[in-house]
């Protein structure tokens, strides 16, 4: 199987500094210890074993948020160098909130790699799902920044739940030449109820309405630690359904989702669930969509 990977995380404790594994914790996501240790490309194409690895997408690990082009830098060297070419394309973090924005969004400009900014935007009333306790898509400043993605143009890789999809359409028809990626097939953490569902599909209909937006299934396991083939179908169709095999792309989050199964046996799943798709469709969701999306 040949794959195109849009969504990896690359990390090294030797030389940097990512806060939430220098005090690991167990959340929702999973048990961050056993996070804790080097990542590395090598690391990731050992684990694809018989898996096809043609290129990737590293998006920000939660890098030290004090200097966010470390990070770019860093990554951008490991593609000139050992890396092979990979990261092929690098989706950096930047606080546009911050005053600072517009600087680190020149300086991350600047690496051959770049393609994207994603800064997590998960708001939830249960503290357990929350992430960061404001809603930046509603705040003048960090609107204002958000259009500098333009003059680079970089796209956004939109983290987020079915309760904020609403402020993320509005978003996206306010920056049509935006290119904006959902990550992880819209978070759906509200599963326990037909109002969660409900709040998930629409969601992501409303999101899909607009023309510039696309999505990743990645992340599922996140929220399915014991998943199996048949409880991730359900929410790989529906977003293929949503959001047709031109704007959909199938990603691992490695290695986070690791911590739930292997390489192989995430991509084998996918694999079984559109199996009866065109040739041409699986062409799509594997590899050319993330190809032409992050232009790589």
């Amino acid at each position: 199987m040949q794959v195109v990977d849009p969504h990896i995380h690359l990390w090294d404790l030797k030389t940097h500094h990512y806060p939430w594994l220098a005090n690991p914790q167990t959340s929702f996501v999973g048990d961050a210890r056993d996070l804790k240790h080097d990542y590395l490309i090598s690391d990731l194409l050992r684990e694809a074993g018989e898996v096809e690895v043609l290129k990737v997408v590293h998006v920000d690990a939660n890098h030290d948020p004090a200097d966010p082009v470390e990070e770019t830098r860093w990554l951008q060297g490991i593609a000139d160098g050992e890396g092979r070419s990979m990261p092929n394309g690098i989706v950096a973090y930047a606080d546009l909130s911050a005053d600072n924005a517009e600087a680190v969004l020149e300086a991350h400009a600047g690496f051959r790699n770049m393609r994207g900014i994603r800064q997590i935007l998960n708001v939830h009333e249960k503290p357990l799902y929350d992430y960061v306790g404001r809603h930046y898509m509603r705040e003048p400043a960090w609107r204002r920044n958000f259009a500098l993605l333009k003059r680079h143009a970089m796209s956004f890789d939109m983290q987020l739940y079915p309760s904020q999809m609403g402020d993320a359409a509005a978003l996206a028809h306010e920056h049509p030449e935006t290119q904006f990626i959902v990550n992880h097939a819209g978070m759906f953490a509200d599963r326990t109820s037909p109002q969660g569902y409900r709040a998930w599909r629409e969601g992501m209909r409303t999101l899909a309405a607009c023309e510039n937006v696309a999505v990743k299934i990645s992340g599922l396991a996140m929220f399915d630690h014991a998943w199996t083939v048949e409880s991730f179908r359900p929410y790989v169709l529906e977003t293929i359904d949503t959001f047709g095999c031109e704007r959909a792309m199938f990603a691992s989050n490695f290695p986070v989702d690791r911590l739930f199964g292997s390489y192989g046996a995430l991509w084998s799943a996918y694999a079984s669930i559109v199996a009866d798709a065109t040739d041409s469709e699986k062409d799509a969701l594997f590899r050319r969509n993330a190809e032409r999306i992050y232009r790589i």
